[in-house]
């Protein structure tokens, strides 16, 4: 077992490197520094709390449970205001107006909804299966964009939207909203600056114990409502999970993965469902890194969670918080001395007790505050709206994500490799 002596040795060193690393600014470890802080910057100044509070008229294509979800987290912002939206099923507007104060204007088609002129934004959170429809045409129609994650279900799509917000000079952010997590982001720049050596595997786990299923008042809505579990609008656990993880770890590494290779099987719904109720997958990244990722629907156990594994520590990133963990002391062996035959090794020279995992607290990441990173995220994007300034998940971010997760999928159909 590592002892407590054993885990302050690491904690002892672990601060002796951060202290030496913070002079090594000629050295490529200080570039490293900089950047990161220049990043940190910025990304202050995106989730601070908003000072302008200017009327912003925003629309909503996609109304459904995380719609609501985007619009709680929007009015939340001074100044704005949800005036239009636009879903398939009726019932979207009566539950909308539980949300909403003011008077939102119906649509059945969101074409109409995007003719407006005089929308500040819109959301786009319908199933994945129509992100890349939805997305291009508010981007086309020179609307500002908040889309849901995995930006698109085809590569293809995926690249025509990068394309698409390049050239119409607009403002398109994807909710990959943990980039704007405080406690998140605040380890990830202890992590990029050094502290836990070099990261060359991260460990992702999302494991719940429900079926994944929605009541359906009846049998026509089933794809509708349920549509995660079919594979014509969704890309299952690796996308609606799996994303998330994906995107910190190309963050992480500061790279996109090159290779994905994943499995996946029905082993406990056998309801009709066409969606995978478990997936593994590892993905491939420069230099041998490699990022693991794990999602069950039978067992809670791990929950939502990601490791990150360095040469000098851990970091653990939960949904609440973030801890380091760092190696204990390593311990010098004997050296063989002349021949070699008085140095002779034995079982005795392997002990349990150092394989055993250290089961104590960690090193936690203190924040000034502990908010909800949807809160943070949208907050930034009416901020980026208003200023014009680059979203910290821009389309380049979304595309890093999305081309990983249609490439995993890839893999899991055709029981092989992928390249990305």
């Amino acid at each position: 077992m590592i002892t407590r002596r054993m885990f302050n040795q690491g904690l002892t060193a672990a601060a002796l490197y951060s202290s030496t690393s913070a002079t090594m600014t000629g050295s490529a470890l200080g570039a490293e520094v900089q950047a990161s802080e220049r990043a940190e910057a910025e990304a202050a100044k995106q989730i601070a709390p908003a000072k302008a509070s200017t009327p912003f008229r925003m629309g909503i294509i996609g109304a459904g449970s995380r719609g609501q979800e985007l619009i709680r987290s929007f009015l939340r912002v001074p100044g704005v205001s949800v005036v239009a939206a636009a879903d398939v099923y009726p019932l979207r507007f009566q539950q909308l107006s539980r949300v909403c104060t003011n008077d939102v204007a119906h649509y059945d088609d969101y074409r109409k909804l995007l003719e407006r002129k005089d929308l500040d934004a819109v959301i786009v959170a319908t199933p994945l299966g129509l992100h890349g429809e939805h997305v291009l045409a508010a981007l086309k129609s020179g609307h500002n964009v908040y889309g849901e994650k995995v930006m698109a279900y085809t590569v293809e799509q995926a690249q025509a939207i990068v394309s698409a917000a390049g050239e119409q000079k607009v403002i398109y952010q994807v909710g990959h909203q943990y980039r704007y997590s405080p406690w998140i982001r605040a380890a990830v720049a202890r992590v990029q600056q050094g502290e836990i050596g070099e990261v060359t595997h991260i460990a992702g786990y999302w494991h719940r114990n429900n079926d994944w299923r929605r009541p359906v008042p009846e049998s026509s809505l089933e794809r509708l409502i349920n549509w995660r579990l079919y594979h014509q609008w969704s890309l299952g656990l690796i996308a609606e999970l799996g994303s998330h993880h994906i995107d910190i770890a190309n963050w992480v590494f500061g790279a996109n993965p090159e290779a994905a290779m994943a499995s996946g099987s029905i082993c406990r719904y056998h309801d009709g469902r066409e969606t995978d109720d478990n997936v593994q997958m590892v993905l491939s990244y420069s230099g041998g890194r490699r990022f693991i990722f794990s999602s069950v629907t039978d067992n809670a156990k791990m929950g939502d969670q990601l490791w990150l594994y360095g040469s000098k520590g851990s970091l653990n990133l939960t949904l609440e918080d973030a801890s380091f963990f760092y190696e204990p002391k390593k311990i010098t062996r004997a050296v063989p001395v002349g021949n070699g035959k008085d140095a002779l090794v034995t079982s005795a020279s392997y002990a349990p007790s150092s394989e055993m995992p250290y089961r104590g607290a960690g090193k936690p990441v203190d924040v000034m505050t502990a908010e909800d990173p949807t809160t943070a995220a949208t907050r930034a994007f009416v901020y980026c709206v208003r200023t014009g300034t680059k979203p910290i998940s821009d389309a380049r971010v979304g595309l890093g994500s999305a081309m990983a997760v249609i490439r995993a999928n890839e893999s899991l159909r055709g029981r092989a490799e992928v390249k990305i």
